[in-house]
């Protein structure tokens, strides 16, 4: 899994809580989540996102999520599978009932 900068996760904490995204409130929310902080890098994210609309980057993102549709195609696969494994299954206890109802036919 790709670490995603704490940084980052504050300014959408923020906007998701409709507070305002300045450095620091970005650096309490990285000191809440206990990692470390570091008060330039608040500074420089809180100037990069002031002008940025980050609805717009967040309803963006929610249209494509385009790494969910390849981890979707093997999970059918295995479903096949499993109902495959269940119609041998239902066979092979058929074959055994008749099996036995002939030992006592």
């Amino acid at each position: 899994m790709t670490k995603v900068d704490p940084y980052l996760h504050a300014v959408l904490v923020l906007f998701g809580a409709g507070k305002e995204v300045s450095a620091d409130a970005i650096l309490a929310v990285v000191k809440a989540a206990g990692a470390e902080a570091d008060e330039a890098k608040a500074k420089v994210l809180a100037e990069a996102v002031k002008d940025v609309s980050i609805e717009e980057l967040v309803k963006e993102a929610a249209v494509a999520p385009v790494a969910a549709a390849p981890a979707a195609a093997p999970a059918a696969g295995a479903a096949e599978e499993k109902k495959e494994e269940k119609k041998d299954e239902g066979k092979s206890e058929a074959d055994a009932a008749a099996g036995l109802a002939n030992l006592f036919g």
